[in-house]
């Protein structure tokens, strides 16, 4: 099936000369969207069956329609030869009949455009997975979201056990292509989220890890995000694990599961760690944040400043 109109994010439009708008900080990776109010109902995200938010929203983002064979993918092509784009990431809301138009989509993508590009999707299984691997996808992503399952029936619903199950399936079936995306501040304690961390480590997986937004019409849009000191933990110790210098059996905890010991001398001095996590070039720029306000996620790299400052901000407890 053919794919008429695409959504893009309003950052991706304005890199690719769809609109015009000011940022602060453009997109490395073109953000697409496909499908209409999803299926599930996740608690915290816009699209979700029983949500009030804008139709045309995702996070904090706003994702405006143009054609995809006539306006996006041109400019695709040409925004990606001057290296203004070095990734495409197309995210599936599991609305009904957007399998095959995902699979066009990709196809499509990969034809023109000399750019990597990644699906976040919920596959029926492994044969979804297969199809859109063989038509041209780098990553699959998982948004798992959840760093335990009581957390996952509070805010998902569905099954936990099936979605581990089906993560699983694909790194034995796709070795390095499965990704999963974590979200900080659902209720899970830290010493949920590093073990979850290391498990998706473990596996192979690439692990994106997000702060909740809280967003007006959702279930979720009177809970606070995370506190920063919170969430500079959990990215140090993501940095430390994917990169081999600790683990999360090796870190110690409090009586509250807050991390109180992490191997801070081994983190980078610019500051790598609190950038935007996941595949390659993906930035996510205000993804989770407002522009002048604080930021999550550097969709940049830090200043010298800024780096030490989130050093600081991670403000480990005190022992005992």
């Amino acid at each position: 099936m053919a794919v008429g109109k695409v959504k893009v994010s309003i950052g991706t439009a304005a890199v690719l000369g769809l609109a015009r708008v000011p940022m602060a900080v453009a997109p490395t990776t073109a953000y697409l969207m496909l499908g209409g109010r999803c299926l599930m109902n996740c608690a915290f995200c816009a699209q979700a069956r029983d949500s009030r938010a804008a139709e045309n929203s995702l996070s904090r983002v706003t994702w405006p329609e143009f054609e995809l064979r006539g306006a996006i993918l041109p400019r695709l092509v040409e925004a990606a030869a001057a290296g203004a784009i070095r990734r495409a990431c197309l995210q599936v809301t599991a609305a009904g009949g957007v399998f095959e138009q995902a699979l066009d989509i990709v196809r499509a993508v990969r034809e023109m455009a000399a750019v990597p590009l990644d699906v976040a999707i919920l596959p029926h299984d492994v044969e979804q997975v297969r199809q859109l691997v063989a038509a041209g996808a780098d990553h699959i992503g998982f948004g798992l979201d959840a760093a335990c399952a009581r957390v996952f029936r509070q805010v998902k619903g569905g099954s936990w056990a099936r979605s581990l199950a089906l993560i699983g399936d694909t790194v034995r079936a796709f070795p390095g292509q499965a990704a999963v995306h974590l979200i900080v501040g659902l209720g899970e304690t830290e010493r949920e989220m590093v073990q979850r961390i290391q498990w998706a480590h473990d596996l192979g997986v690439t692990v994106g890890l997000f702060a909740f937004t809280p967003l007006r019409g959702t279930h979720l849009a009177g809970r606070p995000p995370p506190p920063l000191d919170v969430y500079r933990r959990m990215q140090a110790a993501r940095w430390l694990i994917v990169h081999d210098l600790a683990r999360a059996d090796g870190m110690a905890f409090d009586a509250l599961d807050r991390v109180i010991e992490l191997p801070t001398a081994s983190l980078p001095e610019a500051g790598t760690p609190f950038e935007t996590s996941g595949c390659p070039d993906c930035n996510r720029p205000f993804y989770n944040e407002q522009p002048g306000g604080v930021m999550y996620n550097y969709p940049r790299p830090l200043t010298a400043e800024e780096a030490l400052h989130a050093i600081v901000d991670m403000a480990l407890p005190a022992s005992g």
